[in-house]
């Protein structure tokens, strides 16, 4: 699925893993901030959504893909690289 199509989803859940200055500064309406140095003992978070589609984002996508790349080694499904924060915006407002 587009990340166009994904983000219209009426139950998706939208993670930010940049840090919390950053998530202060700008975010996507609803997102939740995890930031990446927290992941690894916060993941457990997005474990439990069960079947919602989770979009990660962060500045430009590198921090967010690590995230899924991390999720995926879980067998943590219905993830999603929304890539930098604007692009995920642009989709959303």
């Amino acid at each position: 699925m587009k990340l166009s199509e994904l983000v219209k989803e009426p139950n998706v859940q939208f993670i930010d893993v940049r840090t919390t200055a950053e998530f202060e500064s700008i975010h996507v309406k609803g997102a939740v901030n995890i930031p990446l140095s927290e992941f690894a003992q916060r993941y457990t978070e997005i474990e439990n959504l069960g079947d919602t589609p989770v979009v990660f984002y962060c500045h430009s996508g590198n921090r967010s893909g690590q995230a899924v790349a991390y999720l995926n080694q879980l067998g943590i499904k219905n993830i999603y690289n929304g890539g930098g924060v604007f692009e995920v915006m642009n989709y959303v407002n």
